[in-house]
């Protein structure tokens, strides 16, 4: 039976066949590391990122996902060293209905813009496996081209169980990968549905891909989704006959419309492309372009990243107290007979949270 994967835990031996640390990083300890498995230096790490090392890149991240509380603050530490130079990266989140082919979209709108003189970085928020909360839907292999590009760095991130399908460390990653120099973030997310709540709330711009001719477009969309969409593509247009796609985009036009303005002064578009032909790329592109200038002028673009900063800020208190209560040994003890008793009737669910919050606050208040 295979082993679970380590990954989480464990941040520290180099994959063979991947990329040495480069001179930055003191050549002694690389020479051992691979050895002895040695956790690199704090300056080791912001050396390493500064000059663009992938690998000492991918470890860093991995320093993130660790469930191990020295791995995470060695993290902390190092993106606070690079906290001044982040923010400079234009994010950009895109999902879609299943099938649209979002891997293909981004592979080929990430080579156009590589192209064009940009450097990528593609956190793909991935399902996980039960067992080894692993990423397994394999993204690198999924974009084949881009992961051999030199500017670009691709990285499945597993979801872990958390809510709405959104990896909790995303948003620390985006810093990192500011910091090793990437200006443009690629966040890709599992689908439509409570993620991308999540997801918008650490991007600039964002997109959602969508199909014609699959019945009725709107079905299924949740309403919040269509709200958030800054921009609508109707992907795989070289496959759709032009009398549907022509409908499908004048019924996502229709439905926009009913939306309010934006306090971005930004009007969502609506267009068509195809990520096999590359058809419509380029103006998708100069869309989000066009989209950063207009905010980044009327002062909607900073005014947004500070909200997020806040919200990431609550997010992070709330997430910290929830895993804090829901780990301690007294209501791990307690949880399943209030559950019990709220399943049997015996107690209503206000009561049985009630009591659980009374002995969580009692445990930790005369705690020596």
């Amino acid at each position: 039976m295979p082993k679970e994967n380590p990954d989480n835990d464990n941040p520290l031996p180099l994959s063979k066949g991947k990329e040495h640390l480069n001179s930055a990083i003191n050549p002694k300890r690389h020479q051992h590391a691979e050895k002895r498995g040695a956790t690199l230096s704090l300056d080791d790490y912001v050396n390493g990122i500064k000059s663009g090392n992938r690998t000492v890149l991918s470890r860093a991240i991995t320093l993130i996902e660790s469930t191990k509380t020295e791995h995470r603050d060695l993290a902390q530490k190092i993106i606070e060293q690079y906290l001044p130079a982040t923010g400079h990266a234009v994010r950009v989140g895109i999902t879609g209905v299943p099938g649209v082919g979002k891997s293909t979209f981004i592979e080929t709108l990430g080579n156009h813009i590589i192209d064009r003189g940009r450097r990528l970085a593609v956190l793909a928020i991935d399902p996980s496996s039960t067992r080894s909360k692993g990423s397994i839907l394999g993204d690198k292999t999924r974009m084949e081209t881009l992961a051999r590009s030199d500017h670009a760095f691709i990285r499945p991130s597993p979801t872990s169980g958390a809510l709405g399908g959104i990896a909790r460390t995303t948003r620390e990653t985006i810093y990192l990968c500011e910091a090793a120099g990437y200006d443009t973030i690629f966040i890709e997310t599992v689908g439509v549905g409570q993620s991308e709540t999540a997801v918008h709330s650490m991007v600039d711009f964002f997109l959602l891909l969508m199909l014609a001719g699959a019945g009725d477009e709107l079905q299924g969309i949740k309403r919040g989704i269509m709200e958030m969409a800054d921009a609508i593509a109707i992907n795989k247009a070289d496959e759709t006959e032009q009398k549907a796609l022509q409908q499908a985009v004048g019924e996502y036009q229709r439905a926009l419309h009913l939306y309010p303005e934006s306090e971005s002064g930004w009007q969502p578009r609506v267009t068509t492309c195809s990520a096999l032909t590359s058809d419509g790329i380029t103006e998708i592109w100069e869309l989000i372009m066009e989209y950063v200038e207009l905010t980044k002028k009327n002062g909607y673009f900073d005014s947004k990243r500070k909200r997020q900063a806040k919200y990431w800020m609550y997010d992070t208190i709330k997430n910290r107290l929830e895993n804090h209560f829901f780990g301690h040994p007294k209501i791990k003890q307690l949880t399943p007979a209030m559950e019990k008793k709220v399943l049997n009737g015996e107690l209503t669910s206000f009561r049985a949270a009630q009591q659980l919050l009374d002995q969580y606050f009692n445990t930790i208040q005369n705690k020596p």
